[in-house]
């Protein structure tokens, strides 16, 4: 079946890694079926969204290489969502209501002082014209429930009234729609919460697969309703276990050092954040992809696991570094030069197993050109000024190194670590590093002999 999904972010913050795996899943998805991506920004709260938001959005996935297949704005379709509404409000499946938020918790309260659930008891549903009229001249504005189908005859009377589903990540699924309150579609300002919109635009744009977190499997019941009601076509729906953060807790857009952005601002790579979002809690190994296409082919949903998926900052960098190591100087070329890191292809593939993110190359860029402090215990003095006067002179090759250090082993009788660890101290100031057989030509036989000075 070819797929149609949507991302659906509310442009009120930078997403963040979580909300990354709600992305991927659903571009899996429409990839593997040769389908469509939607990007569908919920911006009709007015109040909160804002432009620069749904353009950083866009930005966060151009950096990740996902590009939506059609991009759309709710704040553009309000006459559609009006029209619709006027047809369920016509068919007393939506209706006003004037209670205060103080006098809904009271009576929820009352309600369970009582032993009863807090549900809505449809209070609005039954006032007449006279008595709406009333309180709006007291000032009262009304917000709008929908009436869900959870009764024979008479909407005093609940009964109940399962409303199930197959899930493609949690099988086959059920919510009691007499334990729920009718929803709220129209806040007071005359504003849509999201709910409405969100199906209308899910008919209009033909969605068939709705694919987001586990939180909202309470919520699905209710909206199956309102697609019926309005005659749509229910899409299939998946709820995937939710990525968390290691203490367990949500991940949050206010928590920007996980934000897309802030991930690429410390400089990580995209390929591995998108790996780790999408590959950590399934059956599939994290391991590094050289290309986002190569999670497609490995995609399931059956793979997902049931249990929340923990995201650890240390994993990502070390899926990170591996990333790196794996990565052909032609992908990262142009990036050097941009960083003024550019030290060849030949120092990239002897520097690259050592880095963390792509800036650590300037270390081995500056080791190449010179740029060194070099570190000599005063018990390695002599030794060292016995291996400068041992430095072959050039042209120098890999073998350069065996040559030269053999020679340095017979006249100081060193070997092993205390033969080769002063050495890597004083021609790169560092004790680790690459193999100094094949960065020794990139440092040339001047710098050596400066550093072993």
């Amino acid at each position: 079946m070819t797929a149609i999904v949507r991302f659906a972010p509310s442009p009120t913050g930078y997403i963040h890694i979580g909300n990354l795996r709600v992305v991927l899943f659903n571009w899996l998805l429409a990839q593997k079926s040769q389908g469509q991506f939607v990007l569908r920004f919920d911006d009709t709260d007015k109040a909160r969204s804002e432009q620069k938001y749904a353009d950083a959005i866009l930005e966060d996935l151009a950096w990740l290489s996902v590009v939506p297949d059609r991009i759309a704005y709710q704040s553009h379709r309000s006459d559609r969502y009006d029209a619709l509404a006027e047809k369920l409000k016509a068919e007393g499946l939506l209706y006003a209501c004037y209670e205060t938020a103080d006098e809904l918790d009271r009576k929820r309260k009352r309600q369970r002082a009582r032993g009863l659930p807090p549900v809505y008891d449809r209070t609005g549903y039954f006032l007449t014209d006279e008595e709406k009229t009333e309180k709006e001249a007291q000032g009262r504005r009304p917000h709008w429930r929908f009436l869900l189908p959870n009764f024979q005859s008479d909407p005093r009377s609940p009964e109940k009234t399962d409303v199930v589903w197959d899930d493609l990540c949690r099988g086959q699924q059920s919510v009691d729609l007499s334990s729920m309150s009718d929803p709220v579609l129209i806040r007071e300002d005359g504003s849509y919460l999201y709910t409405l919109p969100s199906i209308i635009d899910d008919i209009d744009m033909e969605i068939t697969h709705v694919v987001r977190g586990e939180d909202h499997v309470a919520n699905t019941g209710v909206q199956i309703s309102i697609f019926k009601a309005l005659g749509g076509n229910v899409p299939i729906f998946a709820h995937h276990n939710l990525l968390v953060g290691g203490d367990g807790a949500g991940l949050s857009k206010r928590n920007e050092s996980l934000s897309l952005r802030g991930l690429r601002e410390e400089g990580f790579e995209p390929l591995a954040v998108a790996a780790l979002s999408a590959l950590i809690g399934t059956s599939n190994p994290v391991e590094p992809i050289s290309a986002l296409s190569d999670l497609v082919e490995t995609f399931d949903f059956g793979k997902i696991s049931r249990a929340p998926a923990r995201f650890e900052p240390s994993d990502l960098a070390t899926l990170n570094a591996k990333t790196l190591h794996a990565l052909p100087y032609s992908a990262v070329a142009e990036r050097l030069k941009g960083l003024d890191a550019d030290g060849g292809e030949a120092l990239w593939d002897i520097a690259r197993e050592n880095l963390e993110k792509l800036s650590d190359i300037r270390t081995w860029v500056g080791i190449m050109g010179g740029h060194v402090q070099p570190i000599i215990e005063t018990e390695d003095r002599e030794f060292i000024n016995q291996a400068r006067a041992l430095l072959p002179p050039e042209p120098w090759s890999e073998q350069t190194w065996k040559d030269w250090t053999d020679r340095v082993k017979t006249q100081s009788g060193r070997k092993g670590r205390g033969l080769f660890m002063p050495l890597r101290k004083a021609l790169t100031g560092m004790e680790h590093g690459p193999e100094l057989k094949r960065l020794l030509p990139l440092i040339g036989r001047q710098n050596s002999l400066d550093r072993l000075s």
